[in-house]
């Protein structure tokens, strides 16, 4: 909610005040994260932010104009924190893309964390999402942050879009390739061969492209993701490893998550249903999408952002379906 709320915020230069922040969560109010994706969002606009602290549970925003430029930040600025940089990535990119001319931003944070999506979901899939819209961004992890060391960084470059198409997500189309890519870093590769074996054992019968890799880091981590691409569309699967949780797991997890989506029929996996609302919105006409599954998370999404253009999304089963705001250079 306060992602989608700062970017539309971002985008519109619509100031907007939020209550309750987290509320029922185990530690309520605003974490490292999310204040780095406050401050972000403020050094791209020039907003005044009251209640920018770590265990805030309330927010005023107010933004000015969308100012591109060479930006920094860092989550574990104010304290050390492995939270997630893919945060501020969904935070600021989109309204970057309403620049008269690019900008380049790093941050550094988790790019691999439990409750977020990890870098290789945003380069594989979401990022050829957004590209069907219109838009740019040229994005790479130089360096993995895993809980709790932290201090991976991202990196992308934003190319100005003006208004972004609507787009209608077909079918996925016949399957192209799946691949597996089981990661350690900073400990044996014998972790991560066993990610791979337990998840290729479950997906016995589909064309398994795996590959084992170690990945730069300032910790020690392990990962698996699936990158599934089909003729029209691609999705992701992921699953982190953990001290005490057996390799086995992790590679089952991954695979349980591809198969669900399989089972589904839909084009469109969970969590890339919930990211492209915002470009759906605000997109010039009518865009639509089937969803692997309509999540509290993504009626959530839609609510705000109901509350921040004069848009109506519509749900007929699992297709979400919409008449975008335009908003934009030619919007």
């Amino acid at each position: 909610m306060l992602r989608t709320a700062l970017t539309l915020s971002c985008v519109l230069g619509r100031p907007f005040r939020i209550f309750n922040i987290r509320k029922n969560r185990r530690e309520p109010g605003l974490k490292p994260q999310h204040l780095a994706a406050i401050k972000a969002a403020t050094a791209i606009t020039g907003a005044k932010a009251l209640g920018a602290h770590i265990g805030s549970s309330e927010l005023a925003f107010g933004p000015e104009t969308i100012r591109p430029g060479v930006y920094s930040f860092d989550v574990a600025e104010e304290r050390g924190s492995a939270g997630s940089a893919l945060l501020v990535f969904q935070t600021v990119s989109i309204p970057l893309l309403f620049c008269e001319t690019p900008s380049r931003v790093s941050v550094r944070g988790g790019t691999h964390v439990p409750w977020a999506p990890v870098a290789d979901f945003i380069k594989e899939v979401y990022l050829p999402a957004l590209s069907r819209f219109g838009a740019s961004i040229d994005f790479k992890c130089p360096l993995a942050g895993f809980y709790p060391a932290g201090g991976g960084v991202i990196e992308w470059r934003s190319e100005p879009s003006g208004a972004l198409s609507p787009v209608n997500l077909p079918g996925r189309g016949a399957m192209l390739r799946l691949t597996v890519t089981s990661s350690v870093s900073n400990l044996p590769d014998e972790i991560a061969r066993r990610q791979l074996k337990s998840a290729s054992v479950r997906l016995k019968g589909y064309p398994v492209e795996g590959r084992v890799i170690s990945t730069p880091s300032p910790g020690q981590g392990t990962f698996i993701f699936i990158l599934a691409e089909f003729e029209n569309i691609r999705a992701g699967f992921s699953a982190l490893g953990a001290r005490g949780k057996r390799a086995e797991v992790v590679g089952n997890e991954a695979a349980e998550a591809f198969l669900k989506y399989m089972e589904s029929g839909s084009p469109i996996d969970k969590h890339l249903a919930d990211q492209i609302l915002i470009p759906m919105a605000l997109a010039r006409g009518p865009s639509a999408m089937t969803v692997e599954e309509v999540s509290g998370h993504l009626e959530t999404n839609i609510h705000v952002i109901e509350k921040f253009l004069p848009v109506r999304f519509d749900i007929d089963g699992r297709t979400v379906s919409i008449e975008g705001a335009g908003v934009g250079r030619g919007g």
